[in-house]
């Protein structure tokens, strides 16, 4: 299995800011474990904050073979069209995900625009969020 992990805008400040959210381990610490625990498969790791860095990554996966890819868009997800987009253009399929759950939290963080393109949604179960994203594709 070949999974593409991509972590949208801002979530490189994992383990700095609002911990009590997010955690306080570093994203580069949560990939080394998600890696650890797929350590049969093959996961590559993307973050950026540029989203039409995120749609190219999402299109170049076809290219590379990708079976699966585990989106957490950060706050690109209620507002990014083009990444919407970027998903719908592919035939890799891809679960949303969110450390946090996002129907708890403020107004604004409930309505996803990507998660009608998405194969599942998975949130609110903090870094295992991902690994249960990740095992969704072996169902």
């Amino acid at each position: 299995m070949k999974l593409l992990f991509i972590n949208g805008v801002n979530l490189n400040m994992t383990g700095i800011r609002e911990k009590g959210v997010y955690g306080v381990q570093s994203l580069d610490d949560i990939n080394a474990e998600i890696a650890a625990h797929f350590k049969g498969d093959t996961c590559e790791f993307f973050q950026s904050n540029i989203e039409g860095e995120i749609c190219t990554q999402i299109q170049e996966s076809m290219q590379e073979g990708f079976d699966g890819i585990i989106l957490n868009a950060g706050a690109f997800t209620h507002y990014s069209y083009a990444i919407r987009d970027a998903i719908a253009s592919v035939n890799v399929p891809v679960v949303e995900v969110h450390m946090s759950n996002v129907h708890s939290r403020e107004e604004f963080r409930h309505k996803s625009v990507i998660s009608e393109v998405c194969k599942g949604v998975i949130c609110g179960f903090g870094k295992n969020s991902y690994i249960l994203a990740g095992e969704s594709f072996k169902l």
